[in-house]
């Protein structure tokens, strides 16, 4: 249709339902995996946005969030759909630990002072003020070790699902964790 000045118009188009914008799920597996990663998103999204801020994730959001689209696209080959939480919460380590070592490479290339690092608003909210220079402090902490921290202590997880979620021996969970406590404790009491 054209206005009399020859300029097009747009003809108004009928609103289309919401239910016909959604794709059609015939496939009743599909169907089955929308309803098992809504129901761990429902469950436990909250839980894996304070673990990827407490391991230090500089954009949590968006760590969750490709964790759940991860679990979504592999959700078929899923052994026991009861272990999706720890594979969750291992992909939430994997990759906060692959963000944290790219943010690494990249600043060595650019200058800038700790100062200028700035939280997301949501990992601000998340943390009480009492628990700021704790945060702080486990910051500095290696990788690994406030890994192993905040799994045990945050979460409380056993020393076998920690090894799982961080793809070491049960060994090693013990020793990054008593390392991780005494640098913890050692730089909290020199803050004192």
């Amino acid at each position: 249709m054209r206005h009399r000045s020859g300029i097009p118009v747009p003809v108004p188009q009928p609103a289309v339902p919401a239910e016909a914008l959604a794709p059609a799920i015939d496939d009743p597996a599909d169907a089955e995996r929308e309803a098992g990663v809504a129901r761990l998103f429902e469950l436990h999204y909250t839980p894996m946005l304070r673990l990827a801020v407490l391991l230090g994730a500089d954009d949590p959001e968006n760590v969750v969030a490709e964790a759940y689209y991860q679990i979504y696209r592999r959700w078929r080959r899923l052994r026991d759909t009861a272990a999706a939480e720890a594979y969750l919460r291992s992909t939430v380590c994997n990759l906060t630990r692959m963000r944290i070592r790219h943010l690494q490479m990249a600043r060595k290339h650019a200058v800038r002072s700790p100062d200028e690092m700035v939280a997301s608003a949501e990992s601000t909210a998340l943390l009480r003020d009492d628990q700021r220079a704790l945060i702080d402090t486990l910051r500095q902490l290696p990788t690994r070790q406030r890994e192993a921290l905040v799994l045990r202590h945050w979460l409380g997880l056993k020393e076998s699902e920690i090894a799982a979620a961080m793809g070491i021996s049960p060994g090693s969970v013990k020793t990054h964790t008593a390392r991780g406590i005494a640098a913890l404790t050692q730089a909290m009491e020199a803050r004192k």
